[in-house]
């Protein structure tokens, strides 16, 4: 029983890792929404040191989920799809549709309907984003573009340009995000040819 905590203890780090980057937050971000030192999360993640339910209890609000859910990943981490939302604070929910390591990780965000007043806070990341609307209206704040993306609609960028994405006030928003390290972009394929004499 001991050695099988022992093993649990262990997996944290990684998962704790993988959720705030899941996330995209940076270490200061989680020190002051948990109230947990920057360099204790660093220590943490890294494995160096072992959580206390004191730590694993603000870890576990930050990041909407259950201490079992941020207990429990198997030490390897686990390649399957993960259906479980991921509420945050603001109301948006993220719903993984992949876990791999590497390469291009798919997202449903759903958000909750927006203020076209509000002021939105762009930010910059390493990667390439490509967004599909599902249903509602997209806000997508783009530099110097501001789009209202309706169902159906797509966009791809570079995420080093300053963006934002949010729900306008006519309702909530559903779309899908394919997020992939600098250089990886989703590759669309053309309609097939037509052949000679088809109708």
């Amino acid at each position: 029983m001991d050695e099988l905590m022992d093993r649990t203890l262990d997996a944290v780090g990684p998962r704790l890792k993988q959720l705030r980057q899941r996330r995209d937050i940076t270490l200061t971000d989680l020190s002051e929404e948990t109230g947990i030192s920057i360099s204790t999360l660093s220590r943490l993640e890294a494995g160096h040191r072992r959580p206390s339910l004191e730590q694993l209890l603000p870890l576990a609000r930050a990041f909407g989920t259950t201490l079992d859910e941020l207990v429990d990943a198997p030490p390897t981490g686990d390649p399957r799809v993960n259906l479980r939302p991921i509420p945050t604070r603001d109301g948006r929910t993220v719903l993984p549709l992949t876990r791999r390591a590497g390469g291009i990780q798919a997202y449903k965000f759903v958000l909750p309907a927006g203020d076209d007043d509000a002021e939105p806070e762009l930010r910059t990341h390493e990667g390439y984003d490509w967004a599909f609307v599902l249903n509602g209206r997209l806000r997508l704040v783009l530099g110097e573009h501001d789009l209202i993306l309706e169902p159906g609609e797509a966009a791809e960028f570079d995420t080093r340009t300053p963006h934002w994405f949010g729900a306008t006030s006519s309702g909530p928003v559903e779309f899908l995000s394919l997020v992939g390290k600098q250089g990886e972009r989703a590759h669309i394929r053309a309609a097939p040819k037509r052949r000679l004499g088809a109708e």
